[in-house]
């Protein structure tokens, strides 16, 4: 196994749900971190906890969804670290609605979030990945695998993310760099709480994935021996209550 120590990651949404699990577990692992989210209160408060463990923990309050936040990013740690270790994408929106009713520019809203932010992140961010023959995790949903009635417009930006990081792996497997998918069934999580609300249904986390679960598993493929690579990992919980 490898060790984590020293490492720098990002890890975008890491203010709430599986980015703050994800973040914090690394954290344990003595990664140096760079921790991205639009929350910037809620951001501060994962960075004081990593701070006690982790040996060094920066912070990005930004909107990643806005133009330019990507290269500022990337810019900040080539000039700190001149390179990469780990990307880990956790930030993305939700919505519900019948394809007949949900609008347009609500699925620009997901592309935009799920999709096209991730991607331009992902690109600025390669170039220092490569130097570090970094990793590269993909928070995905179950719904990037098989979509379900009433998320069409959610559904169709997880397919586009796996697709984008099935090519990616294909790219740049040869400069050694890992890519890793992880379809999470419900976690969780306060996006989940607030799908269960949209739902009308009766919120019961103890039934559900828990975000701890989910960081455990991709910090054990992060920490792989570094002749495997784990492309893939499926989650749900064990007892369905739904």
């Amino acid at each position: 196994m490898i060790s984590l120590e020293n490492r720098v990651v990002v890890v975008t949404g890491a203010s709430q749900g599986i980015g703050r699990a994800i973040a914090l577990g690394l954290a344990k692992k003595k990664a140096v971190l760079f921790l991205v989210a639009r929350n910037g209160s809620a951001l501060q408060e994962v960075a004081d906890i990593a701070r006690t463990s982790s040996p060094r923990v920066m912070l990005q309050a930004a909107d990643l969804a806005v133009d330019g936040a990507d290269t500022e990013i990337a810019e900040s740690l080539g000039q700190e670290f001149g390179g990469l270790d780990g990307l880990v994408h956790c930030a993305g929106a939700f919505s519900m609605g019948a394809l007949e009713t949900a609008s347009v520019d609500e699925l620009d809203r997901l592309y935009r979030i799920n999709v096209r932010m991730p991607y331009g992140l992902t690109q600025s961010l390669l170039p220092l990945l490569k130097r570090r023959k970094g990793q590269i995790a993909f928070v995905n949903s179950s719904q990037g695998m098989q979509a379900r009635a009433c998320v069409g417009q959610f559904a169709a930006s997880q397919h586009a993310l796996k697709a984008i990081a099935d090519s990616l792996r294909d790219e740049v497997n040869v400069d050694g760099i890992r890519v890793l998918s992880v379809y999470c069934g419900r976690t969780a999580t306060p996006r989940m709480e607030a799908m269960y609300k949209l739902e009308g249904r009766e919120y019961r986390p103890e039934l559900l994935l828990q975000a701890e679960d989910v960081a455990e598993a991709v910090i054990n493929a992060l920490v792989m021996p570094l002749t495997a690579e784990v492309t893939n990992i499926t989650l749900r919980p064990l007892i369905k209550s739904y």
